[in-house]
Parts: C-alpha cells; structure tokens; sequence
C-alpha cells in the first residue's frame, strides 16, 4: 500500500513548512538573546556614565538631556 501523490505531496510540503518555520523561530530566538546581551551592555555602559557624572556634578544634579544644562535638584 502507499500513499496517493497527493497525499505524499501535502506531508512533504507540510513537513518542508514547518522546519522553515521552525527555523526561523530559532533564528528570532538568537536575535532575541543578542539584543538582551546589547541591553545588559548598554545598561552597564549608563550605570558606569551616571556614577562619573554623579562624582562630577553631584549626587542631587539633574541633567536635561535634550540641552545638557546641569541643575542641582530642588528641595
């Protein structure tokens, strides 16, 4: 007994759709760890900059970051 042609040819083209899916599943899962790795980058980047501006100016300054003014923070 064996499958019609049909029959063969819908689970070959099923199975071909699924792996390609399955694939780029796993490609969007390693994009995904990458940009995790770049935030925890960016992160330790801002937490060093924020503790050499804080020795610079301040523990209570405020910085407008669309001008760069630096204030010190209100009571």
């Amino acid at each position: 007994m064996k499958l019609e042609e049909e029959e063969l040819n819908f689970i070959k083209e099923a199975t071909s759709k699924l792996n390609a899916a399955k694939s780029m599943l796993g490609d969007l899962e390693l994009k995904k760890n990458n940009i995790f790795k770049q935030i925890d980058m960016l992160q330790v980047q801002m937490e060093k900059k924020e503790q050499e501006l804080i020795s610079k100016y301040g523990l209570n300054s405020v910085i407008n970051i669309e001008t760069g003014e630096v204030k010190q923070k209100e009571s």
